[in-house]
């Protein structure tokens, strides 16, 4: 659990690091901090019950909005953390080469909720929308809402 706990230091770390560099921001600072760890505990239980690693499952689900964390923008913010997250995650030496692969590709796919990816994908996808669910935000897109009904089993 060790790792999981690391990274997350890391990543609140350069959360305030780019709360001083981008002032104006989509969603408050705050927000991306609960974020990260909400969505970590989801994903962590989902990953259990799924027969996938809760570890890297959970590390997918805090980093994937890294390129909202940023740029401050929502506005392509899946395909603009790919590269940068790389760099992040070299830079904790937690992961392997691999394992970093299987995280960026799930941090660039994260957004297009009606596209099925690789299992990791598909939780960070399923904490994302539920997360939102949790906290009472809204589903902006079609596929975000259709994503969070089947989770929730409504028709």
């Amino acid at each position: 659990m060790h790792k999981l706990l690391e990274l997350q230091s890391a990543l609140l770390k350069e959360i305030d690091k780019y709360e001083k560099i981008v002032t104006e921001r989509d969603e408050p600072i705050d927000w991306e901090r609960v974020h990260i760890s909400s969505c970590a505990k989801l994903g962590y239980l989902m990953a259990e019950k799924r027969g996938v690693d809760p570890i890297l499952a959970a590390s997918a689900c805090a980093i994937h909005d890294y390129g909202r964390i940023i740029t401050g923008k929502q506005e392509n913010h899946a395909e603009a953390g790919y590269v940068p997250v790389q760099e992040f995650l070299k830079k904790t030496e937690l992961f392997t080469e691999e394992e970093i692969k299987i995280l960026s590709i799930a941090v660039k796919n994260h957004s297009n909720k009606s596209e099925v990816g690789n299992p990791i994908e598909e939780i960070v996808k399923d904490a994302d929308v539920l997360d939102f669910h949790q906290y009472g935000y809204k589903m902006n897109r079609a596929e975000q809402q259709a994503r969070l009904d089947k989770l929730l089993k409504k028709p």
